[in-house]
């Protein structure tokens, strides 16, 4: 039998091995990986979710954070400037901004294929130490004769959105790993709704330093005249802001670096079924990982290696798997449904300034009221439409399922942007404030949470964090667009320095088409809704999604034996 085991941690439980006496790997692993489907919800699953919900709680913090610290950039580095002093150029305010997504698309490629390559665990808390090293490093930047102020910053968020893009695949893989099968929707989409927290906590920063510096501000009437002791406020304020965003982050660290291996990729990609036992056990147990008896250990990893069911993972198998339609589709759906979503998710806040003005929170007396009308409207925004979307996503995922709420999402803000886009001209501000904040509810109560879900679950353990990071990676590129093309595309035939946006209602009716198409490739991808993680990769004989090739049940002659056996440099 193999050896208890001791200490742990009490965000991801690692279990004990209680399949030692059964020889078959792959009903051990049946077992095993059933115990965790079929898991009671806990509070191991809630703080699973707090450990990993934190983690998107402080990417969404830094790069929200990053619109109202450009303005205060503008301040205090073009004080001087001989056209619009106190503003940032639009150029360096879209560099700054287009950066993060940037790093983020690197990342989320590179720490998704990492992921299947070598492991959840090994990568986990990796892209957190990025993260939290970049954003100090922001806080503490200084301009100089060498390098412009612009420069560095761009630099140090090309590598904070390599740690954010990290964190899309192995937040959701790990939490889909873990969680039981009849609320892993709910699991997903709390971790993914951290991002409305960590919205509302940027603004809520912003606010309270505002407050705080609020005498010093009172002293300019506007950015032009913000110097001295206005300049040195706003200077403190930026570094404040930006540097929080690191403590949520510094809180979590230990619990990431502690968590077990999933044990579903430590069967199926490291083929360790004694330590997947262990671990699966120690998951419910809270402890660190599992320690079974080495020398059965290493018996058991020769054993499975010739009977275990589940292909290995190599290029070879990769181009197999989804050279075929039934899985390619899917990759294309998830794909294309966040890569349509996020063109116009981050196109819609072209519309913030309009919307500010709407509510009556632009401009202001002094610098004071600036950004203290800054900092609330911002969390009115978030508050009246992103926070409850995400929230009721979490309530009905597991209910209504994936599919149909994304679909759902698509239809209607296909039709609230042609409204919008067609309309605009004989829109009131009210009118056009409801619109918004219906868009922003029906963008999370839809796409912009199922995107992020649906990738976590349907692709077989092998690929499945690669498959999530190149979903993801491709929504970015999205974002890119929408802030590089229709950032621009929108002022056209704007008169110079003018802030109108005379093309505002085109690239509108633009984002009605990306929603549109997004309601078609939703079609390609599978309901996830209660089913296992083996049943929708196919694994499960007797089910509609079976396919004997990719669960190792039959003949791979397409495959051959060299994949089967390949080592481990070969792995995706």
């Amino acid at each position: 039998m193999a050896t208890k085991t001791t200490g742990g941690n009490a965000a991801f439980h690692n279990f004990h091995n209680d399949y030692a006496h059964i020889a078959d790997p792959n009903e051990r692993r049946r077992l095993a990986l059933a115990e965790i489907d079929k898991a009671p919800f806990g509070w191991y699953h809630i703080r699973a979710i707090v450990v990993a919900g934190i983690g998107f709680f402080t990417d969404a913090y830094d790069i929200f954070a990053i619109n109202l610290v450009t303005s205060m950039l503008g301040v205090v580095y073009w004080h001087n400037a001989k056209t619009k002093p106190g503003i940032i150029p639009s150029s360096s305010d879209t560099a700054i901004k287009v950066a993060t997504s940037g790093g983020t698309v690197i990342g989320q490629v590179g720490f998704g294929w990492l992921a299947d390559m070598v492991g959840r665990k090994k990568m986990y808390g990796l892209e957190l130490i990025i993260i939290i090293f970049a954003t100090l490093a922001q806080s503490l930047s200084a301009s100089s004769p060498a390098i412009s102020i612009v420069g560095l910053i761009i630099f140090w968020r090309v590598l904070m959105g390599i740690g954010i893009g990290g964190d899309y695949p192995l937040s959701s893989i790990i939490t889909s790993e873990f969680a039981t099968t009849k609320w892993r929707g709910a699991m997903m989409g709390s971790v993914f709704a951290m991002q409305g927290i960590g919205q509302f906590c940027a603004a809520i920063i912003a606010l309270i330093v505002a407050a705080g510096f609020k005498e010093s501000l009172s002293t300019a009437s506007n950015a032009a005249q913000c110097g001295g002791v206005c300049g040195l406020a706003v200077d403190k304020m930026w570094r404040v802001i930006i540097g929080f965003g690191a403590v949520p982050g510094c809180i979590a660290l230990y619990y990431r670096l502690t968590i077990p291996e999933t044990p579903r990729y430590t069967f199926d990609v490291a083929r360790d079924v004694e330590k997947a036992g262990e671990d699966t056990k120690a998951y419910i147990q809270g402890k660190a990982e599992g320690h079974p008896d080495e020398i059965r250990r290493v018996q058991g990893i020769q054993n499975s290696s010739q009977h275990l069911d589940t292909p290995k993972a190599s290029w070879g198998d990769f181009i197999r798997h989804y050279g075929q339609w039934k899985h390619g589709k899917v990759l294309l759906g998830t794909a294309g449904s966040w890569f349509f979503l996020d063109v116009a998710f981050y196109g819609l806040g072209l519309n913030n300034t309009i919307i500010l003005t709407a509510i009556g929170y632009v401009g202001g007396s002094n610098m004071y009221h600036i950004f203290y009308n800054q900092a609330v409207g911002n969390l009115i925004i978030v508050c009246a439409g992103a926070i409850p979307g995400y929230w009721v996503t979490v309530a009905l995922v597991d209910t209504v399922g994936r599919k149909p709420i994304q679909l759902m999402g698509f239809v209607l803000l296909t039709i609230i942007f042609c409204i919008i886009g067609f309309a605009y001209h004989v829109l009131s501000q009210k009118g056009l404030l409801a619109l918004y904040i219906l868009a922003q509810f029906f963008f999370n109560f839809g796409p912009n949470a199922t995107t992020f879900i649906v990738p976590g679950e349907c692709f077989p353990t092998r690929y499945r964090s690669t498959s999530h990071g190149l979903s993801a990676a491709s929504g970015k590129v999205g974002a890119i667009i929408a802030q590089c093309v229709f950032g621009p595309l929108r002022t056209r035939g704007a008169p110079p320095g003018s802030n109108a946006s005379p093309w505002l209602n085109h690239v509108m009716e633009i984002f009605a088409l990306f929603m549109l198409c997004g309601f078609f490739t939703t079609l390609l991808i599978p309901e996830t809704k209660r089913k296992t993680l083996e049943e929708l990769a196919g694994e499960v004989p007797g089910t509609a999604n079976y396919d004997p090739v990719s669960a190792g049940h039959g003949a791979r002659k397409d495959f051959g034996e060299g994949s089967a056996s390949g080592d481990a440099s070969e792995k995706v």
